[in-house]
């Protein structure tokens, strides 16, 4: 067990070192990626009002066979609604992961669609 909490007090010090820089607005919230094995979430964040602006998972897609590609679906999915919504910038906050992967095909499938990061 004290090997699974010191990964986890590991990860949560990696995500609080990205988010200290990073500051989200409702004109430019800062989208946030979380990943488990099996699905990936995002959302956006104001962080001046505390509230999530637009959130998504893979869960509710049925797009893509891999989660890589399920990923990059999201990631059209949340331009889609940030675009309705009325955003077009972000704040990309890959938290204690690294930009590989999952995360990085969340990031590149929104600027492909249009929003800035």
């Amino acid at each position: 067990m004290n090997r699974i909490k010191k990964k986890n007090e590991q990860a949560k010090r990696r995500a609080l070192r990205t988010r200290a820089k990073l500051f989200g607005t409702s004109s430019r919230p800062r989208l946030s990626v979380f990943r488990t094995n099996r699905y990936t979430y995002a959302q956006a964040i104001d962080d001046e009002s505390g509230k999530t602006l637009i959130s998504a998972s893979t869960r509710d897609l049925k797009e893509g066979k891999t989660k890589s590609e399920k990923a990059a679906s999201l990631g059209a999915f949340i331009a889609k609604k940030s675009k309705d919504a009325g955003i077009d910038k972000m704040i990309f906050d890959k938290g204690p992961y690294k930009y590989h992967g999952r995360v990085k095909n969340v990031a590149e499938s929104l600027r492909e669609n249009g929003v800035k990061i």
